[in-house]
């Protein structure tokens, strides 16, 4: 009889930015959980069965009682949230980072926790705010937290090693000093710290090296929670610092996971740049590996390397067909009560008072929101790019009443890193179609190419991405027509929004590139625009 083909797992299986990610089985489900930074709903969720095809579930903390981003700056927010399960109950760990820059980290670590993965989550606990990549280890009846424990102090490099506290799981707090982690020496700056037993043995597995080239999964083990730790003679886990030539790049920041059969899956960070070593559009995304224990007791990944194809275990796909790949194509025409799961908004939840799905039907209604600058009350609804080739397009109606309305889509990374395809009027009144960026917060506005659209309302906006280059185009009728010259997309890459003054960090570059819909009122008026359609497709 014919065996069936095998099956394969392909990298990214989360394309676009799911950074960091946490790994959980209970019973015959996967999930992952991924950092969201300043994007709400924070705590980005994906359910599988079989490792190979990932649903979005949305965001966990989709409320401000769960989060509040209020005045987070780019890239702060939701850092590496922890996912576990103890005592019939999904607990989430998750920091709020609101102060990184200037030597200091300002990140209180919350716990919140729910009888199922769709919630309800309970009200968050604030456990400490001493360092960050907290993560919960159960072991049996205890739980332990564990986190890097971060140093201001100049000339003392930013850490202080990692520590662990008991947590109490019935009285929901932590209980007693925390514990010091007896490290491996010389284990420098260590973070994403994840804690396993197996065999008779406390696991230790670290980001290592950084978050960019250099970033690597490192593995220490000890018979005592606490240590000492002694790194595998091996070398890393996984990593891909030496070789450049692979097509996913920054390999780190991992947790395992076991299969209902036994077998072991390590979910890590990858990066796809453009160019050997580039700029990494569409920031860091998750991957998988396989993992094998050695006669000795150490994890191991076969190759040690990111690969674009693994195995995937051995069981059948799912029956029912709910599942689906993670990015694939998601065209939206707005006809549901509520944003879609690939939709997020920047710095604040999707409430009645900006964003509607109701006012108009089938259309997404935006009330126009703060400057770019402003880091409360934008009116930004995006959603992550997943393909270095890709496009995206919306329908939008819109009646601008000054150069202070403007409205349309937006390739974008930060406050200080975009692109703004919009609809806005000029001196005199008239309507006309603009193209705007910021690079490293210079501003520029296209008015020299501007389009007037006379009585036209109704548009269609749209870009193209296509590695390195980035078009805008538009339709009043049935074709379409170009908007201004070749635009450098690489201005949305996490190493472009990365910013140092006299080598401290100014801002740091975590969310990769998103497509979205924005709308703008700088009277405070909340001036509306309605968008129908929106579509992002990946072509690679």
């Amino acid at each position: 009889m014919r065996q069936p083909p095998a099956r394969i797992i392909r990298n990214p299986v989360l394309p676009g930015s799911h950074p960091d990610p946490s790994a959980l089985r209970v019973g015959d489900d996967f999930y992952l959980a991924t950092s969201t930074f300043e994007w709400h709903p924070g705590v980005r969720l994906h359910h599988s069965r079989d490792l190979v095809n990932w649903r979005p579930l949305g965001g966990a903390l989709d409320t401000t009682r769960l989060l509040d981003l209020t005045g987070c700056p780019d890239s702060g927010g939701v850092w590496a949230p922890n996912l576990s399960y103890a005592d019939g109950l999904f607990h989430l760990v998750h920091s709020n980072v609101s102060t990184y820059a200037g030597g200091f980290t300002d990140c209180p670590n919350l716990l919140t926790t729910a009888p199922s993965i769709q919630g309800p989550w309970s009200d968050p606990v604030l456990l400490h705010a001493r360092g960050f990549d907290a993560s919960l280890f159960h072991d049996g009846p205890d739980s332990w937290l564990l986190n890097l424990v971060h140093d201001w102090r100049p000339g003392h490099g930013g850490s202080a090693g990692l520590e662990a506290t008991r947590y109490d799981r019935s009285a929901r707090r932590l209980v007693g000093d925390p514990v010091r982690i007896v490290l491996p020496p010389r284990a420098g700056w260590i973070e994403g710290p994840n804690l396993y037993r197996h065999a008779g043995w406390y696991h230790l597995l670290t980001a290592d090296g950084g978050t960019g080239y250099d970033h690597q999964v490192t593995v220490a083990r000890s018979r005592t929670l606490a240590g000492p730790y002694a790194r595998d003679p091996h070398g890393p886990l996984i990593t891909a610092r030496h070789r450049p030539d692979l097509p996913l790049q920054k390999a780190g920041h991992g947790s395992l996971i076991e299969t209902g059969g036994g077998r072991w899956y390590l979910a890590y960070l990858v990066a796809r740049p453009h160019g050997r070593r580039g700029p990494c559009v569409l920031g860091r995304e998750t991957a998988l590996a396989p993992v094998t224990w050695t006669d000795d007791g150490w994890p191991r990944v076969p190759t040690g390397l990111p690969a674009l194809e693994v195995p995937a275990p051995e069981r059948p796909a799912d029956e029912d067909g709910v599942m689906t790949r993670s990015g694939a194509d998601e065209p939206d025409g707005f006809d549901g009560p509520v944003l879609g799961p690939q939709w997020s908004t920047l710095r604040r939840p999707a409430a009645p008072d900006w964003v509607s799905l109701t006012a108009r039907p089938s259309h997404l209604r935006l009330h126009g929101g703060r400057s770019p600058q402003s880091l409360t009350g934008p009116s930004l609804v995006g959603r992550r790019m997943t393909s270095t080739d890709g496009s995206f397009e919306a329908t939008m109606e819109y009646r601008p009443r000054s150069f202070q309305h403007l409205a349309g889509i937006t390739a974008y990374y930060n406050t200080r890193n975009w692109y703004f395809l919009h609809v806005t009027a000029d001196d005199e009144g008239r309507t006309v179609l603009r193209a705007a960026g910021c690079d490293r917060g210079a501003l520029s506005v296209d008015e020299a190419g501007e389009v007037p659209l006379g009585e036209v309302r109704r548009l269609r906006l749209g870009f193209d991405l296509r590695g390195s280059v980035l078009r805008f185009r538009y339709a009043t009728g049935d074709d379409w027509r170009p908007l201004g010259p070749p635009l450098d997309a690489t201005v949305l890459s996490d190493e472009h929004a990365e910013e140092f003054e006299d080598g401290r960090i100014r801002a740091l570059g975590f969310t990769g590139a998103f497509a979205g819909l924005w709308a703008w009122d700088l009277t405070g008026g909340g001036l509306p625009a309605d968008f129908d359609e929106a579509t992002w497709r990946a072509l690679g």
